[in-house]
């Protein structure tokens, strides 16, 4: 089975979103999932994530060797997204499986749940935070020594936090825990 996970932006969500779908799917009972993060098309931004007629060049660039299409984007504080989202979902749905999910604020906050936080950082206040990104997750890449590597420490990051898709799956019900019983219930 083949997965495309469709970014904001590829060039540092890449880092993220690889390695933690890898580990769902595996967890899932679906570790003969071949998963790739779309690249061509290069979105660039939550704007051309939202819109249809950039998600349909993706769809249509590559249909036929993708099974399922995974749309990722940041929920950025916009509490409508959600709703956004299932309108996509209804507008491509037929003759493939496309779901979508929005992370809670950002995807960095995913990789957040499933690492070992500084002391002092409150987990309620990680997830509270509209600009996780900027407020903590730069930060710890920053304190990791990690913040030179690809993605700014997602490599590095991502790659520890899917380890942990248990905790990330908990930390994070809303959105990707959601996400995740969905994906499981496909065949």
């Amino acid at each position: 089975m083949n997965v495309l996970v469709i970014p904001e932006d590829f060039r540092s969500d890449q880092y993220l979103l690889k390695p933690l779908f890898r580990r769902l799917f595996a967890t899932i009972g679906k570790g003969r999932v071949k998963v790739e993060v779309c690249q061509d098309p290069l979105l660039g931004g939550v704007a051309a994530a939202l819109n249809s007629e950039r998600i349909r060049e993706v769809v249509d660039q590559h249909r036929g060797m993708t099974d399922i299409f995974v749309l990722c984007v940041d929920r950025d504080g916009e509490l409508g997204r959600r709703a956004r989202l299932d309108d996509i979902e209804a507008e491509f749905a037929g003759g493939h499986v496309f779901v979508a999910g929005n992370a809670w604020e950002e995807i960095e906050t995913w990789a957040l749940a499933g690492l070992d936080l500084p002391s002092g950082w409150a987990w309620a206040d990680v997830r509270a935070e509209v600009h996780v990104k900027e407020r903590y997750f730069d930060p710890l890449a920053r304190q990791r020594r990690v913040a030179d590597g690809p993605g700014r420490g997602r490599k590095a990051l991502g790659e520890e936090a899917a380890r942990r898709i248990g905790a990330i799956r908990r930390k994070c019900p809303e959105d990707f825990d959601a996400l995740a019983r969905r994906l499981e219930t496909l065949s």
